[in-house]
This record gives structure tokens, C-alpha cells and sequence, in this order.
């Protein structure tokens, strides 16, 4: 049943003036009294914040070894989990909208004990191979820069995280203005990329509509690519950010606030699956003519200063550390909400922090190949994804749960069969890792 401002925000912070005359301004908007074009801007947020998941460091390492390996050829790949993205992160913001509940707190009340610790679990697993992704990537790009020990460039991530994280104490408006200026700074770094790039833009067209798997290798590639796209934090985080913002009074309102979420997810979701594309495209036109084997993130740095010039490696470098700071923060507020909506207990954002990237500090300390761990991070992602989709595919289709703003019938179908798709490919993933012959693999 519909219950508008249930539940608190992943932070549980008091808003700061900011935020609290944001808050007002949409209520103006919600209630006819203001209007104007800039007003898009007033509801503009969640979805950036979500859409930082999408260009984490787990999207570098899987695209710069489709590119280098594969040329233009898995891109199909991004573009089809780039609108399974967007459908999904919608219906997750309608559910936070209408109900007034995040998608954790609906496991929580919709499930048996043992059913809802086992999916808690599997969303911790989860959490933990995001913070690895992105610990990873913040601590590789400081490394490159300075010539920093990995272990030292993760302890100056930590800290960094730490810093933007007590933005949240303000209000939710300061920290989206941080995460979206390294989403800008990301997207500014691989529009260079693209102009210094030789880029044979009819092969890219190509590899966008023709789906191809070639090998085993390529086929964990793309789960892989899946997994950094379409990620569990990012499904249960969304709902959290909209969960009683511009606090709904009735059906109107909230078939507005519906409405602006959705433009919102479109534009941040097109421009966080261009920037995927980018990468594919520049490893391509990097690497895969004479560099094919390139598969390391510091590798394919050390590559691409000399092939394409400084202003590409610095573009990469300042990319990759926006990247893992920015997405390192969102990972620890998802982490939060998933903790807080499954069990209902809350605990400081710094311990969180210590739990979850805990598994990075081992994977450094005992010598794992970095950008390997990255890739298997988010195989791992992508295997835990299913939970959160049909979790959402589920409540949102019911109108005991969405009242009239309960999925239609396209929707519901597309919703399945991306929900489907995932799970054939994690299978079939997990056939080719036990050896069992894949019809029509390679």
C-alpha cells in the first residue's frame, strides 16, 4: 500500500539551509505556485548520485580489456546494459517516490527471516566487491600519478572518502553537487579522450548493433560489463534517494516528482552509458590494432601516454581518480541503506567504511593483480545482480504495493526480460567457468 514519507534517507542526517530550500522550492513547484525552466534543476540529484556507479573503476578495467581486446566489438554489450540501467534505476526511484520506502526496507518487510538475511547477505557480498572496485581504482590512479606504494594511495582514498561523506551532515544537496561536479569532470575527461583518439567510427557503429560473443574470455568480459553497469548498490541506493523527497501529499504529487525522476534517469544514464562507450572506444582505437594484450589499467596508462600523447594519460589519470573517490563515497551510502533497510540497525559511517574496504586492504596486502580483482569484482557484481531486479521487478508490478503507479504491462514485460537476460548470462557464465560446453560460444 502507497506510504508517502516512510522511512528515513540513507544518512538519516538533519538537512542543512541548502537542502532545506531546495526542499521548499520543489514543494513551490509541487503546488503550482513556481515554475519556470530551471526548475528541472530542483528535482536533478538522485539519479546523478546513482549514475556515478555506472563509471566506477570496476567500468574501467572490464571496457579497457573489451577495447584492447575485442576492438569495437562487445560495445553492443554496453549499450544493452546501459537501457537495462535506465529502465531499472527508474522503477527504483518510483518505488522510493510512491511508497516511501526503500527497496531494502520492502525485502525486510515482504520476506521470511532466513530469506531476508540471505539476501542481506548476498547485498553485503555485493557491497564489499563495489568498495574493492573502487578502493582499487582511486589507489591505481594516485599510484600512477605520484608514484605512490598501492597500499598508501589507498589509505589517501579512505580519507578523501571520509571527507566528502561528512558533506552528508549539510544536507543531501552539498554532497550531490560534489558527486555530480566528478560526474562532469569524468564525462570532460573522456570527450578529450575521444577528439585525440583515431577513432574508425563506422566499426564502432558496427560493434553497437551487432551482438557477438567470440570466446569464453569474451564472454566473461561482458558479464563483467554487466556487472559494472547495472549495479545492486546503485538499485537499492535510488530508492533510497527519493524516498520522501519533496515529501509527496497525494497522487499528484507524486506523478510528478515520477515524472522528473524519469527525465532525470534518462539524461544521467545517457550520459554515464556514453562515457562507458568512450572507454570501449578509445581502448579500441588505442590499443587493440597493436596493443591488443594491454589488459592492466597502469598498463594501458603507460601505453597510452606514448601512442596518443600526455593530454590522453592525464585526461585518463584525473578520470580514474573522480571516478574512485566519487563512486567510493556513493558505495559507502548504499552500504549504509542496505545495512539500515534489511536490519534496521544503524551504524557510524566510519566504521561502515572500515568493514567494507577491508577486503581491498587483503587483496593489495597479498599480492592479487589489481586490475584482475577489479574484473572479478564485477563478475562477482553481476552474479549478486539478480537480487535487487527481481526484487524490484516484483514490488513494482503490484498494486498493493504501487497503488495506481503499479508497472503497466510494457513496462512489467521489459522489466522480465531484463531481468532475464542477466540471469542467462550469469549461467552461462557459470557453465564456461565449470567447464560445460556452451552451444554457440566462440
Amino acid at each position: 500500500m502507497v506510504a508517502p514519507n516512510a522511512g528515513t534517507a540513507p544518512g538519516g542526517a538533519p538537512p542543512g539551509a541548502m537542502s532545506r530550500r531546495t526542499e521548499s522550492a520543489i514543494r513551490d513547484v509541487l503546488e503550482g505556485r513556481a515554475g519556470g525552466r530551471g526548475r528541472f534543476l530542483l528535482f536533478a540529484g538522485p539519479a546523478v548520485t546513482a549514475s556515478i556507479a555506472y563509471m566506477d573503476p570496476g567500468n574501467f578495467a572490464t571496457n579497457i580489456q573489451a577495447g584492447a581486446r575485442y576492438g569495437y566489438g562487445l560495445l553492443w554489450v554496453v549499450l544493452l546494459a546501459n537501457f537495462t540501467a535506465m529502465l531499472f534505476q527508474a522503477l527504483s526511484a518510483k518505488l522510493g517516490i510512491v511508497t516511501g520506502k526503500n527497496l531494502a526496507e520492502h525485502c525486510r518487510d515482504a520476506t521470511s527471516r532466513p530469506v531476508r538475511l540471505t539476501l542481506w547477505g548476498i547485498s553485503e557480498v555485493a557491497a564489499m566487491a563495489t568498495d574493492l572496485a573502487e578502493f582499487l581504482g582511486g589507489a591505481i590512479g594516485l599510484s600512477l600519478l605520484t608514484g605512490m606504494p598501492l597500499m598508501a594511495g589507498m589509505a589517501i582514498t579512505a580519507i578523501v572518502t571520509y571527507a566528502i561523506l561528512l558533506l552528508e551532515h549539510e544536507g543531501f544537496r552539498p554532497l550531490e553537487i560534489a558527486i555530480g561536479a566528478m560526474v562532469g569532470t569524468i564525462g570532460l575527461c573522456y570527450a578529450i579522450e575521444l577528439l585525440i583518439a583515431p577513432v574508425a567510427w563506422g566499426e564502432a557503429a558496427k560493434g553497437l548493433v551487432t551482438p557477438r560473443i567470440p570466446d569464453a574470455e569474451a564472454l566473461t568480459i561482458a558479464v563483467g560489463i554487466i556487472g559494472a553497469t547495472v549495479m545492486p548498490h546503485a538499485l537499492f541506493l535510488h530508492s533510497g534517494l527519493t524516498q520522501g523527497r519533496g515529501s509527496p501529499r497525494n497522487e499528484a504529487d507524486r506523478r510528478l516528482l515520477v515524472r522528473y525522476s524519469n527525465r532525470e534517469v534518462v539524461v544521467a544514464l545517457l550520459l554515464a552509458g556514453l562515457v562507458n562507450m568512450a572507454m570501449v572506444i578509445m581502448a579500441a582505437a588505442a590499443f587493440h590494432a597493436g596493443h591488443s594484450g594491454v589488459a592492466e589499467i597502469g598498463e594501458a596508462y603507460r601505453t597510452l601516454t606514448p601512442l596518443l600523447g600526455p593530454a590522453a594519460g592525464a585526461a585518463f589519470l584525473v578520470s580514474l581518480l573522480a571516478s574512485g573517490i566519487s563512486s567510493s563515497v556513493v558505495g559507502t551510502l548504499a552500504g549504509q541503506l542496505v545495512m539500515q533497510g534489511f536490519t534496521g540497525w544503524r551504524i557510524p559511517l566510519l566504521v561502515r567504511r572500515l568493514v567494507t574496504m577491508l577486503p581491498a586492504f587483503v587483496v593489495v596486502a597479498i599480492g592479487v593483480d589489481p586490475t584482475r580483482a577489479l574484473v572479478l569484482s564485477q563478475v562477482v557484481l553481476s552474479l549478486a545482480l539478480p537480487v535487487p531486479m527481481v526484487a524490484l521487478v516484483v514490488f513494482t508490478r503490484r498494486r498493493s504495493v504501487m497503488g495506481p503507479f503499479a508497472n503497466g504491462p510494457l513496462t512489467q514485460a521489459a522489466a522480465v526480460a531484463g531481468a532475464a537476460v542477466v540471469l542467462a548470462l550469469n549461467m552461462v557464465l557459470l557453465a564456461a567457468a565449470f567447464g560445460i560446453p556452451v552451444p554457440g560460444l566462440g
